[in-house]
């Protein structure tokens, strides 16, 4: 930096030493607070000077403006700026910059923000919009990264239907996805395809998977009206949903199904396309396909359909759930008559068959079997991956069932319980019927079907009561006693429990037979301890029981629970002369070519029973039929067996019946296990046995029962003391809960005997 002397005439200012740097911290009047030079600016403006030891706003903090400053204010203003350093501007253009200044002050400037904002808003509408459209393309992109590459893409095939039909051939049920054989687009009335172009996408043809207007209509109907009242979604979309998609309704499945529409659009023809959705589409009731549903709803093929059945097929898809005519008729027929009006708007149809299609709107056909073959197709389904494993095609499964004997066994079930139910309190009941060889010819799993799928003839378990008994009695006969056996009916009590008989009175010495029929407990207990509880329960689980039981004394009254088809099972030994059955529902299982997957061949697991005790077993439960607890369940013309049931409190009631052609088993009771108003096995079970039995031995060959004739006692009047209604067994104190010692098999197992093993050093 080098100084300018005084002797030049001229201030000394500081100066650098390089004059052409930019740098240069000389201040002149344009450097000061708006750019007024210090003699110009009106007084008590800002920026202006005052006096002594005010700091110059120009000047950098810690510098003082002093007195030779003040009194040289002219030089200063001759003080060129550092910009007019830069122009290279003469001493006399920075004299005259003030006044250019003001001038330029003075003078109005032009206002643009107009223009200039309207220029802003479009530009940056168009920058938003490009990110926009960027962020879209990239979450698209994102949602088809995560499907199948389109070139593997294949459209699947359609769910196996499983066809269930009855013993004669005759179709029962179909159950799986309940799709339908696929119908040709070619084959169909030309009025169904057309209802669900009217109804679902009447710009079909025109658009390219995504209808831009229909969606358009659609969002404003639904903002006008305030709830949503149409879909934008065309039928090419319902398609990729159905084919590839889940049902759930979020954003990155919608962006899914765009992306698959356009591909089913690019790879498929039109036709193609309402082609398989036609045949795949779900219409309510289990039924994916126009054929299927044609066949639920009308019983028969969609190339069968009237214009008002094709109407209410096509209204169905907008909400199956809500609009299956076999769920709401009403509601079903309304939405019909919506879709022939827009046909005939559309100009599909002419006005007149639009007019005869509205005055005979379509109804729901009655079902070809009984609302409880239900239960049967679901115990179908349940054992089919045992039998065929995954299917891979559509399989015709034939059964047992005769379909006559089921719908007389679902009338006696419901019949009786509508007409007698509210009497005895009883809310629910099941019946099942083998023949022979345990073929389930009849299989009712409740009430009905419609109000609830839970099949208490399979699934549930229940105390059987007296109807357990026979298996005491068998056990009994094999260790060496006969139906002329005599045992005490006597009070008896073992560790405070007290069983005691139905009629509260006891006979003193009567004989097995006799014991059975009349369903003395105390003579049952008796046997029970005689041959031990294990015993008994190793002769149930032989003849057929297969669910848990508990070997303690108590289980002489069927106390442990069984199912309704277990015990049908265990009795049939009794019918067919001492051989054990596997009860069995499906006989042969053929694909849709016609090839056998699956044909029966085994039949049991052969005698388990000989024949000396089958015989002895049937005069004595043919007694009880005669003059015993079963005199309800006759059977005219027939020999005919069977045992009363009924556990504590009249919770459950039993009959379980036989003749040499079929065994059939009736439980009646509550879900909930809650006691009846004295139901026993002896009057609504027995009267439900003997009204189906009747029908299913019209026109069969009478048969004796394995054994003989019918016992000697047959026609003869009630004993005296015998209790015509059996009611469930009185007992007093807890059932204990261990079994009495074993014992030798050429020993039988007395009471006394029992009593000294268990309190004097006996296995307890």
């Amino acid at each position: 930096m080098a100084w300018r002397g005084k002797g030049e005439g001229e201030r000394r200012e500081p100066l650098l030493e390089r004059p052409e740097s930019l740098f240069d911290i000389r201040l002149d009047a344009t450097d000061r607070p708006g750019g007024i030079p210090h003699e110009e600016k009106p007084r008590g403006a800002p920026g202006n000077r005052k006096t002594r030891g005010r700091t110059e706003p120009g000047f950098a903090p810690g510098f003082e403006a002093g007195e030779e400053e003040l009194e040289e204010d002219s030089a200063v203003a001759r003080r060129p700026s550092r910009a007019a350093v830069v122009r290279g501007e003469s001493r006399h253009e920075r004299a005259a910059e003030p006044a250019r200044r003001a001038s330029a002050r003075a003078k109005p400037r032009k206002r643009r923000r107009g223009f200039f904002s309207l220029f802003g808003l479009i530009k940056w509408g168009l920058i938003l919009g490009l990110w926009a459209l960027l962020a879209v393309a990239g979450v698209v992109a994102y949602e088809a990264s995560k499907l199948p590459s389109m070139q593997t893409l294949m459209v699947p095939k359609r769910p196996p239907t499983v066809m269930i039909q009855a013993a004669d051939g005759k179709p029962l049920a179909t159950r799986g996805d309940m799709g339908g054989a696929a119908v040709p687009l070619k084959e169909l009335p030309a009025y169904l395809p057309k209802a669900f172009i009217a109804i679902e996408d009447r710009r079909f043809y025109d658009h390219w998977g995504i209808d831009v207007m229909g969606l358009a209509r659609a969002m404003f109907t639904n903002l006008t009206s305030g709830r949503v009242r149409q879909g934008g979604s065309t039928l090419t979309q319902q398609l990729a949903k159905n084919l590839f998609l889940t049902q759930e309704r979020t954003f990155s499945r919608k962006i899914q199904e765009v992306v698959l529409a356009l591909w089913l659009e690019k790879k498929f023809s039109k036709a193609e396309i309402l082609d398989l959705y036609m045949n795949r589409v779900y219409f309510g009731s289990g039924a994916y396909g126009v054929e299927a549903a044609a066949q639920r709803y009308f019983g028969k093929s969609a190339r069968n359909v009237t214009l008002s059945e094709a109407a209410m097929l096509a209204g169905i898809v907008n909400a199956p759930s809500r609009l299956a005519p076999t769920r709401n008729l009403k509601a079903a027929q309304d939405r019909a008559a919506l879709v022939l009006v827009s046909m005939r708007e559309q100009g599909l149809i002419s006005p007149d068959m639009a007019k005869i299609a509205l005055a005979r709107p379509a109804t729901v056909a009655k079902p070809t079997g009984p609302e409880s073959i239900g239960y049967v197709a679901d115990w179908v389904m349940e054992q089919m991956d045992s039998y065929v494993g995954e299917l891979s095609g559509d399989v015709t499964v034939r059964t047992t069932i005769d379909a006559n004997l089921q719908s007389v066994a679902q009338a006696a079930v419901s019949d009786t319980l509508a007409k007698s139910g509210a009497k005895y309190g009883v809310g629910q009941g099941a019946l099942v019927s083998l023949d022979t060889d345990g073929a389930v010819k009849a299989l009712v799993g409740g009430r009905s079907y419609e109000d609830s799928q839970y099949n208490r003839a399979v699934t549930a378990r229940r105390q059987p009561g007296s109807s357990f008994k026979p298996f005491v009695y068998l056990t009994a006969l094999e260790r060496g006693l006969t139906p002329d056996t005599v045992r005490e009916d006597a009070p008896i009590q073992l560790k405070g429990w007290r069983p005691e008989n139905a009629s509260h009175e006891y006979r003193g010495p009567v004989t097995l037979q006799t014991a059975l029929a009349l369903s003395l407990n105390t003579v049952s207990v008796r046997l029970a301890l005689e041959v031990g509880p294990k015993a008994i329960v190793a002769t149930a689980k032989r003849l057929g029981i297969a669910s848990p039981l508990d070997p303690n004394p108590s289980i002489a009254l069927g106390t442990s629970e069984v199912s309704v088809l277990e015990l049908a099972a265990a009795y049939t030994p009794f019918a067919n002369g001492g051989i054990g059955v596997i009860p069995y529902v499906i006989d042969s299982v053929k694909g849709a070519d016609g090839k056998v997957l699956y044909a029966r061949t085994t039949s049991g697991p052969g005698r388990v029973v000989a024949p000396e005790y089958v015989s002895m077993m049937n005069h004595m439960m043919e007694e009880t039929l005669i003059s015993g607890t079963g005199r309800r369940a006759e059977l005219p013309g027939w020999d005919a067996a069977g045992k009363t049931g009924t556990s504590q409190d009249y919770r459950d009631a039993w009959f379980v019946g036989y003749t040499a052609r079929f065994v059939t088993a009736v439980w009646l009771g509550n879900d909930d296990s809650s006691p009846t108003k004295k139901a026993s096995g002896a009057n609504l079970p027995a009267e439900i046995w003997s009204r189906y039995m009747k029908v299913a031995h019209q026109g069969v060959p009478i048969t004796e029962l394995p054994g003989g004739a019918r016992s000697p006692g047959f026609g003869l009047p009630l004993p005296p003391g015998a209790v015509p209604d059996e009611a469930p067994p009185a007992v007093v104190g807890q059932i204990p809960q261990q079994g009495p010692p074993p014992q030798q098999q050429d020993e039988p197992m007395t009471l006394d005997r029992w009593f000294v093993d268990t309190f004097l050093g006996g296995r307890r």
